[in-house]
């Protein structure tokens, strides 16, 4: 009886240890005697004999590679910056990427990386991977990556190259802080200018209107029509039941001018 178990649990661990199970997100590829197939697993069991084969599992999300590297710039600066590569391994692919690389791609993906960001940082200024231009460098390092990468093992794809969290030099950084401050105060004396222009022409405007509008009435005040508006308004004044005393030149009952004998 004893011996039955221990049959039966020694067929046990040896069954399992004959099963692999693939899980979503992942892909396996069997290999016999050193030699990889080309076939690709996908999601299930998979049962092989362990003394003569086995499955290697790999990823097919989109995975992370983490750098902190000191990136050269075309004055000859080190600017030091947080790297992430991501990227993916395509599923039909997989046995060219082992085969040519082996397990260990990503420290091919990485080698590469470090050759393209030498090449294409020391085409920009220091500052640029600090402005807007740094999507522009992505994109070109990851351009050059992937031509690499595709001569040596198709089957590689990358999604992004991401640099983050720039660190440039003090000197530099205490420069461009103070020329950006300078920018700043020359757009703000700008704008205090231009607000005083705005305010003289507004009050030019208003005089000349101030000054039109006296013209226009100059011009159209006549004689006649100034003895007519006395005249109502002396009608006006009788009407009030005020005692009131009027006293004329004798010649105009309406406007009396004192600087006139």
């Amino acid at each position: 009886m004893k011996t039955t178990t221990i049959l039966s649990m020694a067929f046990a661990a040896l069954f399992l240890s004959s099963c692999a199970v693939i899980r979503p997100g992942e892909a396996g590829v069997r290999q016999n005697l050193g030699e990889l197939s080309d076939e690709v697993i996908t999601q299930g069991t998979v049962v092989y004999n362990p003394f003569t084969s086995k499955v290697i599992k790999e990823s097919t999300q989109t995975k992370n590679i983490k750098l902190f590297l000191s990136l050269p710039s075309k004055e000859g600066l080190s600017v030091n910056s947080e790297i992430s590569i991501l990227y993916r391994l395509e599923q039909n692919k997989i046995p060219s990427v082992l085969i040519n690389l082996g397990q260990e791609y990503e420290s091919v993906i990485t080698s590469v990386f470090r050759s393209a960001s030498s090449d294409i940082c020391a085409q920009f200024y220091a500052k640029d991977m600090h402005s807007g231009m740094r999507a522009q460098i992505e994109a070109q390092i990851k351009e050059q990556m992937d031509e690499i990468l595709k001569t040596q093992a198709d089957g590689i794809q990358l999604v992004a190259v991401l640099m983050k969290s720039i660190q440039l030099p003090v000197g530099l950084a205490n420069s461009i802080e103070r020329k950006l401050q300078a920018e700043q105060d020359a757009m703000r004396m700008e704008f205090i200018l231009q607000q005083e222009r705005l305010e003289a022409e507004r009050k030019i405007i208003n005089a000349k209107g101030e000054r039109d509008a006296q013209m226009i009435l100059a011009q159209g005040l006549t004689d006649k029509i100034i003895k007519t508006r006395s005249i109502e308004a002396f009608m006006k004044l009788s009407q009030s039941p005020n005692t009131k005393i009027i006293i004329t030149d004798g010649k105009t009952p309406m406007l009396i001018n004192a600087n006139e004998e």
